[in-house]
């Protein structure tokens, strides 16, 4: 392999693949990129056999190659130089990285020893602007269950179903559901794992344009012209989280959020070990309460708009917050639905798009 590069597009590729390689003791050949030419540009590859991530740039190609070289090495080096072109030339497994002010060799691998990346060939099943994939991921990411006790619990559901795109994640104390409107094009669902939603997240903030998704037997690929992720599907059916959702509730109230988010903060101050607020909700006030043997108590009252009778819950006010960070609406709606019952906070507007549900607390 023999190429020329530009800098600032080789460290934004290194950046984006190199964050899930992790320190693999088995197989040390994970611990690497791959860079091989293709197609007339270079190709950066990094997996951990669950996720596998590709990412093109362009290139002047004087000899094709590839090497497996150290992920932490090459992404530090070439994240520290300055100069803006890179020469990059491969002989006998070694990398040497030249520019104007640094003459380099890095030892690498065999390429022929890298993981194969898994190509989808399967007609894509939708297309969707990465900052809207990104934000709807974002918005359920908290729900997720971080525990593999249940693996079907630890990713987010994605069903297309009339008309729309959901999004649903729950670890049973949580639920919250994203709508997106969506003309797909069949009717499909499968869950992708916490990880894979994760590094999502992370990447699709730094493309532009659309996403490209595609399934395939376990796996799903998301793409565009520069960039590939392939993860594989969590195996497993996701539970009907429809039938948690109350249709009916017995008080609405109407409070700010901003009001309401900075008081439960401060409430969270003096909760017990299992993060314990209490919400007394009056006519026209709402009570946020919080009490510690060790740390003292507190009460704080807000203006809210109640709707019908009086009701009390505890809640973890961690929950709370997740909540209400996720909604993005001056005012929010919270609905009580019974002792016992889960505790609905949805946004004040007419889209309606977000629902997320708490589970009390026992008194």
């Amino acid at each position: 392999m023999k190429i020329t590069v530009n800098q600032k597009n080789l460290k934004k590729a290194l950046n984006l693949v190199e964050k899930i390689v992790s320190k693999n003791t088995s197989l040390p050949i994970l611990n690497n990129i791959l860079l091989k030419t293709e197609n007339g540009r270079l190709k950066v590859s990094a997996t951990n056999l669950e996720i596998g991530i590709n990412y093109i740039i362009g290139a002047k190609i004087e000899e094709v190659g590839q090497i497996a070289v150290p992920a932490r090495i090459i992404s530090d080096f070439i994240g520290n130089i300055v100069d803006d072109k890179v020469s990059l030339t491969t002989k006998n497994n070694i990398l040497n990285v030249n520019s104007e002010r640094y003459k380099t060799q890095i030892l690498g691998f065999d390429a022929k020893d890298f993981p194969i990346i898994p190509k989808i060939k399967s007609t894509p099943l939708a297309v969707i602007p990465a900052k809207l994939l990104r934000n709807s991921l974002m918005t359920v990411l908290d729900s997720v269950a971080i525990s593999e006790t249940r693996p079907e619990l630890a990713g987010v559901f994605m069903d297309f179903n009339n008309d729309k795109i959901v999004f649903a994640a729950t670890d049973s104390f949580r639920l919250t559901e994203k709508s997106v409107d969506f003309k797909n094009i069949e009717k499909q669902s499968f869950i992708i794992p916490r990880n894979t939603v994760v590094e999502l997240i992370r990447i699709a903030g730094d493309l532009e344009g659309d996403m490209v998704f595609s399934t395939s037997d376990n796996q799903i690929s998301f793409f565009n012209d520069d960039f590939e992720m392939v993860s594989r599907i969590v195996d497993g059916n996701y539970p009907d989280y429809k039938k948690v959702i109350p249709e009916k509730c017995i008080s609405r109230v109407l409070i700010k959020k901003d009001e309401l988010d900075k008081t439960i903060r401060i409430a969270g101050l003096f909760s017990s070990n299992i993060s314990d607020i209490r919400i007394n909700c009056l006519e026209g006030k709402m009570a946020v309460l919080a009490k510690n043997s060790d740390k003292g108590e507190i009460e704080t009252l807000i203006d809210a708009s109640l709707k019908n009778q009086p009701f009390e819950v505890s809640l973890n006010f961690h929950y709370l917050l997740d909540g209400l960070k996720i909604l993005d609406t001056e005012k929010i709606i919270m609905e009580f639905t019974g002792q016992g019952s889960p505790l609905v906070i949805r946004p004040n507007d007419d889209k309606k798009d977000v629902v997320y549900l708490i589970m009390p607390l026992r008194n």
